[in-house]
């Protein structure tokens, strides 16, 4: 498959993540905080270097907290004012999405954020996979002006959730970017691509880090994970390997 056919984000939780995913070839990065919460809008130090340190699309996600994404009016405040600073400090793009208590999108919410976004590209993110009826949030989705939906099918990962996605791309119908996310590794993007039809693909290609530190106490957890020492991080050659399995490079 020629690569030029294909758009790859990462979902990168640093600035040494997106510096990565620029290395391995990706096009773009999604910028997170907290991914193991589904990701929250990182600080504005982060992003700062994020945007020093790449040349390619950068992308910030606009989550103010994990859980769900019914938001109250200061939650919707506290994102208007994170979108006011992604601008401020030339963010490529913004990642957000607000549903209604009966799942449905929340359209006015959105018509809020979408004007704050003055123009920059939207992705609405993984609230879509907790829509009650995906075809209408896809054509609300659409009706809000937004680039595209980031989703795995509303299943728990990309490749489970390879019906939905193909029949969302087909009723697209180029309008909008459908771009499975979750789960998404060396051993399926390839799969994924022909079986949906998808053109954009989100992965986070992490690996474990071990941690410098000599002295370790290690009856202190400073989180829920106890492992103070481990981190994960994407690495340019897992983008770069990934990427060679959708293309055959």
């Amino acid at each position: 498959m020629d690569r030029k056919n294909f758009k790859i984000e990462i979902c990168a939780n640093s600035a040494e993540s997106c510096v990565a995913a620029q290395a391995g070839g990706a096009d773009r990065v999604e910028l997170c905080a907290s991914i193991p919460e589904g990701g929250t809008t990182p600080s504005y130090g982060e992003i700062v270097m994020a945007r020093e340190a790449i040349t390619i699309g950068l992308n910030v996600i606009i989550r103010p907290r994990g859980g769900d994404f019914l938001y109250s009016p200061r939650e919707i405040g506290a994102m208007l004012k994170d979108i006011e600073m992604c601008r401020k400090v030339g963010a490529d793009g913004l990642v957000f999405g607000v549903l209604s208590p009966d799942g449905t999108v929340d359209k006015a919410a959105m018509r809020e954020l979408m004007q704050a976004a003055g123009g920059l590209p939207v992705t609405f993110h993984r609230a879509f996979d907790h829509t009650a009826d995906p075809f209408a949030a896809l054509e609300d989705i659409i009706s809000l002006g937004c680039a595209r939906i980031l989703t795995s099918g509303q299943q728990p990962s990309a490749e489970k959730g390879i019906p939905l996605l193909a029949e969302l791309v087909r009723r697209a119908a180029g309008r909008i970017i459908i771009m499975p996310g979750c789960g998404i590794r060396e051993n399926n993007i390839a799969g994924i691509a022909v079986r949906t039809g998808a053109h954009e693909f989100h992965f986070s290609a992490r690996e474990q880090v071990i941690s410098g530190m000599v002295y370790r106490n290690g009856d202190v957890c400073m989180g829920a994970d106890c492992d103070e020492f481990v981190r994960d991080v994407t690495t340019a050659s897992k983008v770069r390997r990934t990427i060679g399995q959708l293309t055959g490079k």
